[in-house]
């Protein structure tokens, strides 16, 4: 009876999961998915617990009570311009606690019971599963934390790390690791230390395959890192034999990594590129000179005001460059402004603006922006046309109209935004500084572009001020 009310509780919590994971592929159910989501790992959980016996009532109560002080804090304290952080975080701390599990459950398996002469060797299951769980769980630990060091922009992390041999090494590496894999299951009775340095050259690898993925591929990274921690929570579920755990983080390593292979598409990439290869200006690449000498024009708050006076549709494209100088809610406050005066506003969101997925529908929906004014990339080029001013804030590569036009530009065949097709572009920017490309935009020199250098926040205020002047 015990077994059947487990797994019946479990398939309840399967259920929701897949629900919760459904709610999550749209705006405007996301937040609901996400309570369906945990309401299913907190049955899951506290039905493992009381199961198995490992905890009563009252210890269970006591966990949540303080698992729910620890997640109110982190929700009040962290703005929503850290989430990327945060979520590369909780990849980690998945990774670091299968690696954990594993471990514990390998030193029991491969100790002598209580009276034997003889230790009992664990299943062939159980040594690969353990041998996954620490490959899986150690790359993506110390992948995560780079991850973290980058969008926290960390000093010595800022900048993609390559060296000469870079590639070389890692392979190395992840042969060394496949090695001590095999080597945990071939001899299941030196398991413990063996696993400890299949763990410590698992670490290695997983710093060093991060540490060259630039800023802008952090989308990519992050759901990849996302799926690895799927996949490393079953693994560790073949270890304990525990259905919950096999079905949830085969789910999240499945959604993970078509989240990967999605934000790959976005940028006309393979994982292997975003992994290994290098981005960056090539022999044919333009220079700065050739393509911004005597052609910017910059502007002024009052004037893409008058700009905007009496228009019909206005088009805000929004970047990491919202996020670092967290202008969401002025930007908010501009488009009220704007449609006061009876324009039309929306909202033109790349997949991979900003630093995780849904980077840009997270800071809009903290700003209660309407879900209907957020248009996708499909939906938005079209528009744009018809559009009579576009503000880009912050965005960079993905409005660049070489990887249109341009078949020998680094980013050639990278689906953009075709803001260039708007009647009249307003970039907001600090400077000219090129994205993660390392290429010119020739957006910010084209003929109906007007530069607006700034602090992304201040500039929108200005810009606020001086609509509201007219």
């Amino acid at each position: 009876m015990q077994d059947a009310l487990l797994n019946l509780v479990y398939l309840v919590a399967s259920v929701l999961f897949i629900f919760g994971i459904k709610g999550l592929t749209h705006p405007r159910t996301a937040v609901r998915g996400n309570l369906i989501s945990a309401v299913g790992m907190l049955l899951a959980v506290v039905i493992t617990l009381l199961a198995n016996k490992v905890v009563g009532w009252p210890v269970v109560i006591a966990g949540l009570v303080v698992g729910s002080a620890v997640g109110a804090a982190l929700a009040v304290r962290i703005p929503m311009t850290a989430m990327p952080q945060l979520v590369g975080l909780f990849n980690g701390f998945g990774g670091g606690a299968s690696v954990f599990v594993a471990w514990s459950a390998l030193v029991e398996a491969t100790s002598p019971a209580t009276g034997a002469t003889e230790v009992v060797l664990p299943s062939a299951q159980m040594t690969v599963a353990t041998a996954a769980s620490g490959l899986i769980g150690a790359v993506t630990f110390w992948g995560s934390m780079v991850a973290f060091a980058k969008l926290q922009e960390i000093k010595a992390f800022r900048k993609p790390l390559h060296f000469s041999g870079q590639q070389a090494l890692n392979v190395a590496l992840f042969i060394a690791s496949i090695g001590a894999c095999a080597w945990v299951v071939a001899q299941p009775q030196h398991g413990p230390w063996i696993y400890f340095l299949l763990v410590v050259v698992a670490s290695v690898l997983g710093l060093l395959v991060t540490m060259p993925i630039g800023g802008a591929d952090m989308p990519v990274a992050i759901a990849l890192l996302n799926s690895l921690s799927g996949l490393a929570a079953a693994a560790t579920g073949f270890v304990l034999n525990n259905n919950m755990l096999i079905i949830a983080g085969s789910l999240v390593g499945a959604s993970g990594i078509v989240l990967t292979l999605i934000m790959c598409r976005a940028m006309n990439r393979s994982i292997a590129h975003v992994l290994f290869g290098k981005l960056g200006p090539t022999a044919d690449t333009a220079s700065d000179d050739e393509v911004y000498a005597g052609k910017v024009k910059s502007t002024s708050a009052d004037e893409v005001a008058m700009l905007m006076d009496g228009v019909q549709h206005v088009m805000i494209v929004p970047g990491y460059g919202m996020a670092v100088s967290q202008a969401q809610h002025t930007v908010r406050d501009l488009c009220n402004a704007l449609e006061a005066r009876g324009t039309e506003v929306n909202f033109a969101i790349h997949p991979v603006a900003g630093r995780m997925p849904g980077h840009m529908n997270v800071l809009l929906a903290e700003v209660d922006i309407p879900y209907d004014k957020l248009k996708e990339m499909d939906v938005a080029n079209p528009m744009f046309e018809q559009t009579d001013v576009t503000i880009v804030l912050g965005a960079n590569d993905v409005v660049n109209p070489d990887a249109r036009k341009n078949p020998n530009s680094p980013i050639a065949g990278m689906p953009i935004l075709d803001v260039d097709k708007s009647k009249t572009v307003i970039v907001i920017k600090r400077s000219l500084s090129p994205g993660f490309a390392g290429i010119p935009n020739p957006l910010f020199a084209a003929d109906n572009t007007l530069m607006f250098f700034g602090d992304g926040k201040k500039a929108v205020q200005d810009l606020l001020t001086a609509v509201k002047e007219l």
